[in-house]
This record gives C-alpha cells, structure tokens and sequence, in this order.
C-alpha cells in the first residue's frame, strides 16, 4: 500500500553533461504547470562536463521552503551517485539506474527500497536518452499524470526537429513501460496537486526582472559565479526590455560604467560576486562622494580568494558593511525569499534615486540559483520614486551638492540647461568645486560630511523595523539572515507542530542602516537565542552585538559550501532545548555527501587531479 505523502523529494544525480538539466528541470517545472508546490536546488561544480552534479527536486501540495533533508527517489545517472546517495534512499522509495552502464549492488540498497535498472541502449537505442527514459520509470513509480513533462519534452526539443522530440517521447514512454513491467508502484507517493498553474523562477531571474520593472535600463557585469545568470537574463531579455546591457573587461569597469548611466540619470545595476565586489569597492565610495544612484547585487560563494565558485556561503556581510574607505551613506539590503527577490530589486532603486546613493542587495548561491514555485507576483501597481530632479533652471545659480535639511540635494541630469557642475570624487563645497588640498577648509569638510550622512537618519526613519516571527512567548529564537530564513522558517513549523519546545525567529532584510534599537527591544525579550550562519565566524551574530550590545546566546554555523538542512537546524534546536545551557555555545554541521572526509582524487589510484579555474 503506497505511503500518500503531503511532499516528496526526487533527486537526479549524475556528472555534467549527463542531461540532468533536461530532466530534473523539466520534471521541476511540469510539477508547477500541474499545481504542486517546487523546491529544486542544484549541487554542482565549476566544470563542463564531469565532476559530480545532484539536482535536489521537493514538490509538495503546500508551499515547500527548502531542499528538505529526505531521499524518496533517486535517479542516478552514473556509478557515483549510487555510492553517495543509495543509503539515503527512504522505505518505499527506489533507486532507478542505466543497469548497462553500471550495477547496483544488493548492499547497496537499503531496505524496503527498489532498486530499478533500465536495458537503456535494448529500450531506446540511444544511451544520450538515459535520462528521459529514467524519468518515464519516475512517473510510472509516482503515479503521476505526465503530461505536462511530455508538453515540456516537446518545447525543449523543439528546435532540434520533429525526429528528436518524437525519439525522446518514444524514451519516455518506453521507461514507463519498463517500470510498469518490471517494478511494483512506488511505496512513497503524493497527493494530489490542485491543478493551479504556478511560477518557477530562481532568485537572480527574480532579481533582473524587478530590476527591469523598476525601470532599469542599463546593467553591466563581468561573468562570475553565482551572479553570472543575472548577466544571461539580461542579455537574453535585452531587445524586449529596452535594457542595454555591456560584459565589461573587468569589474572595475563594471560598477564604474553602472555608476556612470546613473550619473546621465538612467536607472542602472551591476552585479557580481565576492571576489568581483572586492574590485568594486573603491568605486562604491566614489557613487557616494558624487552623490550618484546605482544598484550592485553581491551574490556569496564560498571564499576567500576563488574559494569554491559553485558553493553558497554567507560570509561577505563585512565586506559589504565596509565596503570603499571611510564614512558615507548606503543602504544594504538582504532578501529572503524569491517574491522579496523582485520586490527589493525596485526598492533598491527607488532608494538609490530617492537618497542619491549606492544601494547593495547581499544575496547568495542558495538564493539565487535555486528554482522555485511562486503564486505570482505585482507586475501592474510598480512604485517609481526617482526624487528631487531639475528639470531647468530657477534663475538662481545651481547647486548640485547644495546643504539641504534632509541631506539630499537637488538632481540635475547632464545636459539640463543652466545646471552645469562638476562631479569629482576628491571632497568638494555644495557647488562641485574641490576642497581636498589646495583650498582645503576644516569646517567646509565637517560641513559636506555631516550633509551627505544627514541622508542616514532619513533612510533610518522610513525603514521598517526587524520583526519577529512565530510565537510570542517562545523557549528559544533563532537568528538568521537572507537565505537561511527559509530553513528557519521550516525548522519553527516542524519544531513547534511537535512537543519539547516551541520556537521563533528573527530575519532582517535590512541590514544597513541597522535598526538597532528595535532589535535590541526583541533580543531582550528572548529567552534563549540561536544564530544560523552559512559562515565561520557568525557576522551576524558579531553585527548585532555591535549594533546592539546584546550577544546572541548560541551560535549554528554551516561553512562547507553547502546550504543548511532544516534537520541539522532542527536537530541542534531539540538539543538546545533539552540541555539549556547556561553556557554560550557553538557548533557547526557539515553536510554528508557520501565521501570520506579526507577523500582528494590524488588519493585515487590511477586518477589525476584536475584544477578547474
């Protein structure tokens, strides 16, 4: 009797180049079009073809905020993904494999799981189609309609001719024949899907398309991981969006051709990741000195230096808080969530024109790369607040940095008639003429400075205060930052569903200004506190009790490249709870991926160790 479940999670691993895309993504996006909620997060490595890859796919008949910790089923497209993840594999569910290329052996397969090898060269004639035929077997074991996976079979192939589509409908149907002959129906299976039609997006699409809603017309990058897909929807959507995108030399070109669309008053963005931002930072200062609006995403990877270019961490927030030399105003914003992903991109800009400086969006791999099911968005009622702009002249001489009470000053855009000033990165009076060495003026400095950080205690006003989530009165509150809110968020659920102690938690999206004092007003009102950090130090954790003067209790750090499991969270919660020590604690987890902790290729006899850049 199958085990009808409220979720399930599929995972399709193999090496790139194995057309794990074709399936995993298309079997993610066929489970939205039939009404189930998605969670799909791909593993990968900086490498074309090889290497390991494992497609992480959890659809559910309510809304899924994580990858989840469970293996239902498990198609392995080589021999690798059977040895690290075959033990995994939950009662009722199967292992499906190519049995011509490999074999999976009885211990190997954990009990009360099927172990399903399909002939795919004696089905199908074609070993390329593994995959497809692989997924047919999927279906036929779920039980599900697979209509929407052949209308999406028939769309990605499309352009390669009919002869194609047919030969991969063909695979298709003859791994659910397989399976119906040769398997017994899957012991693990889902309910029904409601039948509404959802949208799958990652957070950089999500990003770039709250960007161009909020009007942004110019976007420039140099490719790097995790941030590059930003620069791809750009390029590939830039005819229809009016955007006029540029792949610069370097960053340092990047963020200064960003800066200098701003400058012409065209709504401009950058984006890069940890390693491309360290470039950028001079010119971060220097949009804040010439009081010039632009938008740069920093997308985290794990680090330093080149670090481990497909892996998610979240260890670049001070670099962002300390981001260019000395004091100046910016904004810095974290999103959490996929609608909070568009939602912040025309915030961001709204700010940047409003307050006349940089705005950072702190996202991450996890966030940004991982595809998920969305209800929909606001694509009709988009705010567009450009601020206090100059359109001609007054009479009066022009003052483009002028001492306003806000701080803010009056806006021309380079060729406004009678506005005409110079914009120089060195200090300056309110009239752009430079005050940095020769006619060098102590009080005229403190006076351009105390000015351009008046714009601070506005932005401080207008921005909403942190908030806290679940119950009011919980035994422990946890803390975490951008993506690491959706595991939080499902950590509380399960945690308080169940006896041992009830928990909430505490996300700010904004972390720069910080709002200091309401979180201070939270914390104090927390019984126990727990950090969850993807990095080795807890930033957050030291930010807060900078901003504060309160410590966070507990610290969880998870910094091997792979996101947080709500397991491992939920695990070290019940511990917490059950022990309460008086004590601070800390402790980290790392994610089991079926190899040894000390395993390197060199350790592989007859192997060579290959360095990707």
């Amino acid at each position: 009797m199958a085990q009808a479940r409220a979720d399930l999670s599929v995972w399709v691993g193999g090496a790139a180049g194995d057309g794990i895309a074709a399936s995993g993504e298309s079997f993610a996006k066929a489970c939205t079009r039939s009404g189930y909620h998605v969670f799909a997060y791909n593993s990968y490595q900086s490498v074309i073809r090889g290497g390991h890859v494992c497609m992480h796919i959890r659809i559910g008949q309510q809304k899924i905020w994580t990858h989840g910790d469970a293996v239902h089923y498990l198609l392995a497209l080589n021999e690798e993904t059977v040895q690290r993840y075959a033990r995994r594999v939950q009662a009722g569910g199967a292992i499906l494999y190519n049995n011509e290329k490999f074999q999976v052996k009885p211990e190997q397969v954990p009990s009360g799981v099927q172990a399903i090898g399909l002939p795919v060269m004696q089905l199908v004639g074609n070993q390329l189609m593994q995959n497809i035929a692989l997924m047919g077997a999927l279906y036929e074991l779920l039980g599900m309609d697979p209509a929407e996976f052949k209308g999406l079979i028939k769309e990605r192939f499309a352009t390669k001719g009919e002869q194609v589509v047919t030969a991969n409908l063909s695979a298709f149907d003859k791994g659910v024949a397989h399976a119906r002959t040769n398997a017994k129906p899957g012991g693990i299976q889902i309910g029904k899907p409601d039948g509404k039609r959802r949208l799958l997006a990652s957070g950089n699409a999500l990003l770039a398309f709250g960007a161009v809603a909020a009007g942004c017309r110019f976007y420039s990058a140099y490719p790097m991981t995790p941030a590059s897909s930003i620069l791809h929807w750009m390029a590939k959507n830039a005819t229809k969006t009016g955007v006029l995108v540029k792949q610069a030399e370097d960053e340092i070109a990047v963020i200064n051709m960003a800066i200098g669309a701003g400058h012409a008053g065209v709504r401009s963005m950058c984006g890069t990741s940890g390693g491309g931002f360290a470039l950028m930072t001079e010119a971060v200062g220097e949009a804040a000195m010439t009081e010039t609006p632009v938008v740069v995403v920093e997308v985290q990877r794990a680090g330093p230096s080149t670090g481990v270019p497909t892996k998610t961490e979240q260890a670049d927030l001070f670099q962002l808080l300390g981001a260019s030399q000395g004091d100046f105003p910016k904004i810095i914003l974290a999103p959490r969530t996929m609608p909070e992903c568009y939602s912040i991109a025309i915030e961001a800009f709204n700010l940047a024109e409003r307050f006349q400086c940089p705005v950072l969006i702190s996202s991450d791999l996890y966030l940004s790369e991982r595809n998920e099911s969305l209800e929909g968005l606001n694509i009709t009622e988009i705010p567009i607040e450009r601020g206090e702009i100059v359109t001609e002249a007054n009479g009066e001489p022009y003052r483009r940095f002028a001492d306003t009470a806000s701080g803010v000053s009056p806006r021309a855009f380079p060729g406004t008639p009678g506005t005409v000033y110079v914009a120089a990165t060195d200090e300056h009076d309110p009239d752009g003429v430079l005050i940095s060495d020769v006619f060098t003026n102590p009080a005229l400095r403190a006076k351009m400075m105390e000015k351009r950080m008046r714009k601070m205690e506005a932005v401080m006003k207008e921005l909403p205060d942190p908030e806290l989530e679940g119950p009011d009165d919980a035994d422990l509150t946890l803390i975490g930052w951008g993506s690491t809110y959706a595991v939080l968020v499902e950590a509380m659920e399960t945690l308080n569903s169940a006896s041992g102690g009830t928990v909430n938690l505490i996300v700010p999206k904004y972390l720069w200004p910080f709002k200091g004092e309401a979180m201070r007003k939270l914390l104090e009102r927390a019984k126990m506190t727990l950090a969850v950090e993807a990095n080795y130090t807890g930033q957050l954790a030291k930010f807060i009790r900078m901003e504060t003067g309160i410590a966070i209790h507990h610290h969880l750090r998870k910094y091997d490249g792979e996101p947080f499991e709500p397991g491992q969270v939920i695990a070290h919660v019940r511990q917490l709870l059950a022990k309460k020590p008086k004590a601070p604690t800390v402790a980290s987890v790392v994610s089991d991926e079926g190899v040894p902790p000390d395993f390197s290729p060199i350790a592989v006899p007859g192997s060579e160790a290959v360095r990707v850049h």
